[in-house]
């Protein structure tokens, strides 16, 4: 008795990527209220529009929240290397607070070409991030454990600042290791690389060894860019 055919294996089917998710209530493109912005929160992690800066913190800024971590709720759940769920010039404004460090390098360029596209051609961009500089003068000090300051999440000391809060990426969050660094001058080249054109920054060594900057996708005068740190720049 001849035997039968062997039967065709059918071809698996690709996985779909999944979209990133937007919650209905806080779409990008809501209509506001006259006279009111929308600035996006990006890596906001469990902080809110009152942690930002004293310029977003007025009624006339809505917050849009974006994490890559959904367990923190944000209106938007993606990676700031890929917004491609929201649309282009969108935003009048975005703040990123101590989020670029948790990139690898490479993707740094792909981040800051997002931030452009979904700004407003008037949009700005408030970074703010470890200052290697800051951290390297306390290492030069063999300071490497000492705590240098005391944050939300605990003790902070140069080796934390470096390379994570080790206790928060002890505890199986992996995506809050630090995987890139800048000084000042590193920073805003990096930003004017990616296409923002009036760039301010400052430097705050001890106690808070960051650094903060304020991008403008397209060309503003001096004192506007002055009227910009003011509102935006920690005192």
């Amino acid at each position: 008795m001849a035997s039968k055919p062997a039967k065709k294996a059918t071809p698996a089917k690709p996985k779909k990527e999944t979209p990133a998710k937007v919650k209905k209530s806080a779409s990008p493109t809501a209509e506001l209220p006259a006279g009111a912005k929308r600035f996006l929160h990006i890596g906001c992690g469990p902080t809110q529009k009152e942690q930002t800066t004293k310029g977003f913190n007025t009624p006339d800024w809505h917050e849009i929240r974006l994490d890559i971590d959904k367990s923190f709720k944000p209106d938007i759940v993606t990676s700031m290397t890929d917004m491609s769920s929201i649309e282009s010039e969108t935003f009048d404004a975005l703040f990123s607070g101590h989020s670029i460090q948790h990139l690898h390098i490479h993707e740094v360029p792909l981040a800051f070409a997002e931030f452009k596209r979904v700004l407003k051609p008037d949009g700005f961009a408030v970074v703010s991030c470890p200052d290697l500089q800051s951290v390297g003068a306390v290492l030069a000090q063999n300071h490497l454990t000492a705590t240098l300051y005391n944050s939300a999440s605990g003790p902070m000391t140069a080796i934390d600042i470096l390379y994570g809060h080790r206790p928060s990426v002890g505890s199986g969050r992996l995506h809050m290791a630090h995987h890139c660094g800048f000084t000042k001058d590193a920073l805003g080249a990096t930003l004017a690389a990616a296409g923002f054109v009036s760039i301010a920054a400052r430097q705050r060594a001890h106690p808070h060894y960051d650094l903060w900057i304020i991008a403008t996708k397209s060309k503003v005068e001096k004192p506007v860019l002055e009227q910009l740190v003011a509102d935006h720049f920690p005192a």
